[in-house]
């Protein structure tokens, strides 16, 4: 093959890779305004600012403010519900992992970050229907689908027996958050439960789920 065709088929440049750094400086950045000032209130060269690196750089790594956004949650959720806790492998019960994964949920759930961006959205989501519909992709769509595979996962064990896995997945958290203590919680009117607190009340809806859907 002569040189000008060998120069011909050479695969294009793909540019200087990203740098991780800056990318968790950005995404750092956008969770502390996004949750200061909302999805509306905050633009990009104010991220960039903050971040401490160029626009340009920050639309490298996130092509519009909606993906930086819906990162930025997916990031938060990520950090404290890695997808791996959602893998459930053959000998292992199903009853120690659906503890991991609902006091991680509680966890996060009552994290002061989380709660405030709750807040945030009740109170101005009707007047930013953009924000509410990210952080509910990025953010509990994303936990219930991870949850639905992962139950899936546990039928095909024969460890639990489910007709529709997408329907208990929320069953399995509302029950985690459900009853007048976490509304409570969430107006302010009383704090977050402990560790402790939260291990007890996840041991005894795993108790109460898995009974349910015990196989036959």
């Amino acid at each position: 093959m002569s040189q000008a065709n060998s120069s011909s088929t050479a695969p294009a440049s793909r540019g200087r890779p990203k740098d991780p750094a800056k990318r968790q400086a950005i995404l750092h950045a956008a969770k502390h305004l996004f949750l200061t000032h909302g999805f509306t209130g905050t633009s990009m060269d104010a991220v960039a600012s903050a971040a401490g690196v160029s626009k340009l750089t920050v639309y490298s790594h996130f092509s519009d403010k909606e993906t930086l956004f819906s990162d930025a949650i997916e990031d938060k959720c990520c950090s404290q519900m890695p997808v791996v806790m959602f893998t459930l492998e053959p000998g292992v019960p199903v009853e120690e992992m659906l503890q991991q994964i609902g006091e991680a949920f509680l966890e996060m759930l009552y994290h002061e970050d989380s709660m405030k961006l709750m807040r945030l959205i009740s109170a101005v989501g009707a007047q930013d229907q953009t924000m509410a519909n990210l952080f509910y992709e990025a953010g509990p769509m994303r936990t219930r689908n991870e949850m639905t595979r992962f139950l899936d996962r546990a039928c095909a064990l024969e460890q639990l027996n489910i007709p529709d896995t997408e329907r208990a997945s929320e069953l399995f958290f509302g029950m985690l958050q459900g009853g007048c203590t976490h509304i409570q919680i969430m107006l302010g009117c009383a704090g977050p439960p402990g560790k402790a607190e939260i291990a007890k009340h996840v041991a005894e809806v795993v108790r109460v789920f898995t009974r349910g859907y015990q196989p036959r």
